[in-house]
């Protein structure tokens, strides 16, 4: 489903040249939940710009589905992340003036979808969520926790073959961590969506398939994490 070869990323400013992501090669299956881990300034942030087409890569490729992602015109880009990736960001960007049922139907305009949201598959998701009871409140009358499982519905209700995932946890207590980690890996199974989680949280990585772990741009170790059922071929 998504595959990386070779990828790099300089940031440059004047004559002053910063690798922030070197020679990354790895792939993901489709269905598989992978974390990407380490500590600040690793190039895990700047991988996962890379991999949803959101910045250029300097070097290397990124295939998604089998095409070839970064060599994509802006506007194939754009229409291919829109299709087939759900994001999720740590500072939940939600609309402040919608409700949370506005946050998540507002997904089908920016995927630029004509069919109407499954009303169905929308209380069932908001149900598994629990936030069914929510759906008329705006963000400032939501707790952190809540306003993050919105954001997960939103990225979920157009049912993208992958989602993307940046620190999901990382402005939520204890308790909302672990809901919001469970509702992710339910997601990823019932669905059977391809997740891919950044994350500079050990714990929270152990609960995928598969954890990367990066250091200083590059990709220094793959382990197998607790939700792996079967080893997978590389």
């Amino acid at each position: 489903m998504i595959r990386a070869e070779n990828l790099g990323k300089v940031y440059r400013s004047g004559r002053l040249e910063v690798p922030a992501l070197r020679d990354a090669t790895f792939s993901v299956s489709p269905g598989e939940f992978v974390s990407i881990v380490g500590p600040s300034g690793s190039g895990k942030s700047t991988l996962f710009y890379l991999l949803g087409g959101l910045t250029r890569a300097t070097s290397g490729k990124v295939f998604i589905g089998g095409i070839d992602f970064s060599n994509l015109g802006d506007a194939e880009r754009t229409r291919m992340r829109r299709a087939r990736i759900g994001f999720i960001f740590q500072r939940f960007n939600l609309l402040p003036t919608l409700s949370a049922r506005g946050n998540i139907e507002i997904a089908r305009e920016i995927a630029d979808r004509s069919e109407p949201i499954d009303p169905q598959f929308l209380t069932h998701l908001t149900e598994m969520l629990n936030i069914a009871g929510r759906l008329d409140h705006r963000p400032a009358e939501m707790s952190g926790g809540e306003q993050q499982r919105v954001a997960i519905a939103r990225a979920l209700i157009t049912r993208p073959a992958i989602v993307l995932a940046d620190e999901p946890t990382g402005n939520l207590d204890t308790e909302n961590s672990d809901a919001v980690l469970e509702m992710l890996r339910r997601s990823n199974r019932e669905f059977n969506q391809t997740v891919l989680m950044i994350t500079h949280n050990p714990e929270a990585a152990a609960i995928a398939d598969r954890i990367i772990h990066m250091r200083d741009g590059q990709i220094r170790g793959i382990e197998p994490g607790k939700g792996s059922i079967a080893p997978h071929v590389w």
